[in-house]
Formats: C-alpha cells, structure tokens, sequence
C-alpha cells in the first residue's frame, strides 16, 4: 500500500547515549523521507555526541567512541536536517516518547527552533501496541512475516528504520476499510488520523510538564465550546502550582517563569512555556 500524503513524511529512527532528554545525546540518526509522489530519500549518519559512549550503549549498538570522533556534532548537521525536515510529518517507533522529544532537545541545543507542534506525529509503536500490543520485532513478525533478525542488524537505527517503515505499511494493508470483520480494528490512510491515534496523552511539552486541561467556570463547571465539547486551555502538570492553567500562573505568580527557565528543565518546556508567555503578553497590549 502507498502511503496517502499531503506533505512529505519523515520516519526515523535514533540511538542515543542514553534515555534522559536533558543530558543525553543522538550518536545515530537515520531516516526515510517519503515524499506525496513516492519518492523515497535515505538519510543514515553517526553522530559526535561530545560526551563518551557508555560501555552498555556501545555494547548495545555496535557504536564506539572510535566511530563517532571523526563525526560532526548535531550542532554542525542541525541546520541541514532541519532545512531537510522543514514541512513534514513525523513517524517512528516509540518516538512520541522518546526520539521526538530528544530530536527536538538537540535542535533547541544547537540554538534551531524546529517547531514540532506544526507536525503530525505518528507513532508506529501506539498503533502497534493499540492493535496488538507487542515490540517491533513482533510487529515485524506478524506484519511483514518474516523474523526481525532474518532480515535486519539489531540495535541500529538504520536498520530499525527500514523495519519501521515497513511495519507501518504492514498496517495500513491489515487495518484498511474492508480489510477484516473488526469494525474496531480499521486505520485509514490518513496521516491526521494516524497521528491522532497515535497519541496516548495530553501532553503539550514533550515532557508532560504542561498539559491540556478542561476549562470551568468559577462555580466548577465545565465550559463547552459551539460543538459541546469542553474547551481546554494549558496547565501546570507538576509543582505547587499543578493543575493551574498557566496564563494564571504567568499573572499571579511571574517569578515562576523565571525559575522554571534557570531550571533542569527540558529545553522543549522552557520553549512551550515561553510561547504561551509571549501570547499572553500580546494579549494584554
């Protein structure tokens, strides 16, 4: 099945130092851009991360310090990547919870405001896991028929790439309109819809520190917008001020901008959080 695109799709995939947004760094960034016409373009490079590689991680990939310390930093590929990716939807497998969040850290870092909240973001492994709930290699399995291992080099962004994409495709053939009895199990070819199915939380930072909550009245009541539904606004997801919409708190309580920006916060949550700020300060002129 080809994939049905109004704009270019990225699937990709990232193997990193480790898994912490803030301190962690990509050493492996392979994609696949799939454009609306069906061309296909590659994209597989090593990256210095400027810190050493566990022992685990090396272990775990195949990659050393030996193979990234002739390699340019992110800094030095961010731009080029971002002028690559500018304009197109997102998919990879868990990477709504992990490699967009960090891809996203190493744009901020590299000092390019990438702005992943233009983006549909699909993830192979919600739907997965929705439909069948198992790992890539089981999806592998049971989308593609064929063992993972038969086909591919494990841990290896390159590789887990290619299978990615073709357990996506693998989706799409199973879950088609028709394809089974299941009125439940039916995707369309839709990147909107797909990218709507794929998410499994109200995050609005990557790190879930600011979420969508319902708006009320001062009585507690939920406020419904022309269709019925509740109107949902920002709000804190942590701290004192937890479930506080965040206009409020940038009126009440403005220093807690200023910590939250010197803090050890995701550099994704200082931008959300900053963005809300301005528009609020446009508001008030």
């Amino acid at each position: 099945m080809r994939l049905n695109l109004t704009k270019p799709l990225v699937i990709f995939d990232l193997e990193t130092t480790g898994l912490d947004l803030v301190k962690d760094r990509i050493i492996q960034i392979s994609y696949i851009k799939v454009c609306p016409n069906g061309e296909e373009i590659r994209g597989n490079e090593l990256v210095n991360p400027e810190r050493p590689i566990p022992e685990e991680v090396a272990a775990l990939t195949g990659i050393s310090d030996d193979d990234v310390k002739d390699k340019p930093a992110f800094k030095q590929i961010g731009q080029r990547l971002a002028t690559t990716f500018t304009g197109c939807d997102f998919a990879g497998f868990n990477s709504n919870h992990f490699d967009i969040p960090l891809l996203a850290e190493e744009f901020l870092r590299a000092g390019i405001d990438f702005d992943f909240s233009r983006c549909r973001l699909i993830d192979v492994q919600t739907i997965f896991h929705k439909m069948e709930r198992r790992n890539l290699a089981a999806a592998y399995k049971f989308y593609c028929g064929r063992k993972m291992e038969d086909d591919f080099e494990a841990h290896r962004a390159d590789q887990d790439t290619e299978a990615t994409y073709r357990v996506l495709m693998g989706e799409l053939d199973k879950y088609a309109p028709g394809a089974n009895e299941d009125p439940e199990k039916v995707l369309e070819n839709d990147m909107e819809q797909l990218a709507a199915f794929s998410k499994t939380n109200n995050n609005i930072d990557f790190a879930g520190r600011i979420v969508w909550g319902e708006m009320k009245d001062r009585y507690g009541k939920p406020l419904l917008d022309k269709d019925g539904n509740p109107r949902l606004t920002e709000v804190f997801n942590f701290g004192k001020h937890k479930g506080v919409p965040v206009a409020d708190v940038l009126h009440i309580d403005p220093g807690y901008y200023s910590w939250i920006l010197a803090g050890d916060f995701t550099y994704n949550t200082k931008q959300v959080l900053t963005r809300i700020r301005l528009r609020e300060a446009q508001a008030l002129r």
